[in-house]
């Protein structure tokens, strides 16, 4: 059984704190990986001082060298891919096959941040004085906090630490405790591809006391963070005051929008990919289906034909198609929002409770969930649930699917199954959401392309792509005066 610590100023440190919380495959509660020592207050103070001290060498390393670092973690990861995904399904219970696209998205994500260490430009711009030149550059902000969830332990954690260090900022890495193993692994690479000590820095701890010390030191400048919509606006209230920056990706409600002109078949498989690939434990899964009432019938019936055929189990069972909840909290809170949705009047078609049978005795797994007749008020079309269920919302007409599309808090993806090209475009227009698909799922994106979400779903600069060096920088205007002699008049 491991034992899994903190790793700060280059070393890996035995916790003070004396607490410890169990490692457990969520797919087999008997099987306990490893244990995780908690780091305390003192050790999350220690993890931001290293960083700190680290800054001033590290900025000043060439944006190119430091990309040459982060490309060498890219090329680690891919050679210890298949370890990296074992552990991934192990200790969050997706599927091999879903931990191995993970993986594929974090190392492409890694890769493109590496070459972006070459194209930190800034810009000349004509100044209005003669003999006088004015440019931008961009600079690091100094020690970053990236606190990061359980549901993508890899991919997540390196589309933040990644452009953090091209950019030249220094990190402290605080990952979920339900993930420890990935987090570890993760850092093991980055060390191993040549980071100086204190460069960067893990710490496993609890958010009310090693996140807390994490996010009041003041040497930190910014802070990245995914995770619930209520967590990221205490986050963001808690350090805004004091001037730090704050990126944070939160919750969402992602409708699909099926209209009667759609591929029927496509429209059902995408929907259940959406809504029930990784157990629904993704912010852009599908959560709502909003289906045109003269189809809703024939939708409804082959989406619950679907979800019936999906196999639960073991995600290192490649016949495994839907593996568990993370741990037992959220497995209740899959069960709890059922309940809610049977209380609220909304017709329950299929799942509904605690899956059975052979090799998920032991395990957090819940049958993939249909509801029908679901309301914008009841809270399952409203809340986000993080699990596999899906809410069916039936409308009369177009208009009245983009009022239910809208009539939400949360705006992260979205999609519009039809054949009208007048249709799609329409719906580019009026969907509020960071981002959008067309005939496919509400899930998935690619590495140089931005990612991020607008209202409850998103704070601050997009990840990701050509943007996701802009959180982690400050632009500085450069003005040069080569005249010679003082300035003549008034300048505004």
């Amino acid at each position: 059984m491991q034992i899994f610590r903190s790793f700060i100023d280059g070393d890996w440190l035995k916790s003070a704190s004396g607490r410890i919380v169990s490692n457990v495959n969520p797919a087999d509660t008997n099987d306990i990986i490893g244990t995780v020592e908690l780091a305390s207050r003192e050790e999350a103070r220690r993890a931001v001082e290293a960083a700190f001290n680290a800054f001033r060498d590290w900025k000043r390393t060439p944006p190119p060298a430091r990309g040459k670092i982060v490309a060498r973690a890219a090329r680690l990861m891919d050679e210890r891919k298949e370890e990296l995904a074992a552990a991934i399904t192990r200790e969050e219970g997706k599927t091999l096959a879903e931990a191995r696209g993970e993986l594929t998205r974090a190392i492409n994500v890694v890769e493109f941040c590496a070459g972006e260490s070459r194209r930190m430009v800034g810009e000349t711009i004509p100044s209005e004085l003669p003999a006088n030149f004015a440019y931008t550059i961009k600079e690091p902000h100094g020690v970053v906090a990236a606190i990061t969830p359980w549901n993508f332990p890899v991919a997540i954690p390196a589309w933040k630490i990644a452009p953090a260090l091209v950019a030249g900022n220094t990190v402290v890495f605080k990952p979920a405790t339900l993930t420890p193993k990935t987090a570890v692994m993760l850092i093991e690479l980055f060390n191993e591809a040549g980071l100086p000590p204190g460069v960067l820095n893990l710490v496993l701890g609890s958010g009310s006391e090693a996140g807390d010390e994490i996010l009041n030191h003041p040497a930190v400048k910014a802070v990245s963070f995914t995770g619930s919509t209520e967590t990221g606006l205490k986050i963001y209230a808690q350090v805004a005051p004091r001037g730090v920056k704050v990126q944070a990706e939160m919750g969402g409600k992602n409708p699909v929008v099926v209209l009667e002109d759609c591929e029927m078949a496509l429209a059902v498989e995408s929907t259940a990919q959406g809504a029930f690939g990784s157990t629904g434990q993704r912010c852009t899964a599908t959560s709502r289906a909003i289906v045109i009432d003269k189809i809703a019938d024939e939708f409804v019936e082959k989406i619950v034909e679907r979800a019936k055929s999906f196999r639960l189990g073991p995600g290192d069972d490649p016949k495994t198609d839907i593996g568990p909840s993370v741990d037992e909290s959220q497995f209740k809170t899959v069960l709890k929002y059922i309940d809610i949705g049977r209380e609220d009047g909304a017709e329950l078609l299929c799942g509904g409770r605690r899956a059975e049978g052979e090799g998920l005795e032991n395990g957090w797994f819940v049958e993939p969930t249909v509801f029908d007749r679901v309301t914008t008020d009841m809270r399952i079309a409203r809340e986000e649930i993080f699990g596999p269920v899906l809410s069916v919302l039936r409308v009369n007409n177009y208009e009245e699917a983009m009022a239910v599309a809208n009539d939400s808090e949360y705006g992260l993806s979205s999609s519009v199954f039809t054949n009208d090209v007048n249709s799609m475009y329409q719906f580019i227009e009026d969907i509020e959401t960071g981002m959008t698909h067309v005939n496919s799922p509400t899930t998935g994106g690619e590495a140089h392309i931005p990612f991020g979400g607008i209202k409850n779903t998103g704070l601050g600069a997009r990840e990701q792509g050509s943007t996701s060096l802009d959180f982690y920088t400050e632009l500085k205007v450069v003005y040069i005066d080569h005249t010679g002699r003082k300035r003549e008049g008034n300048l505004y």
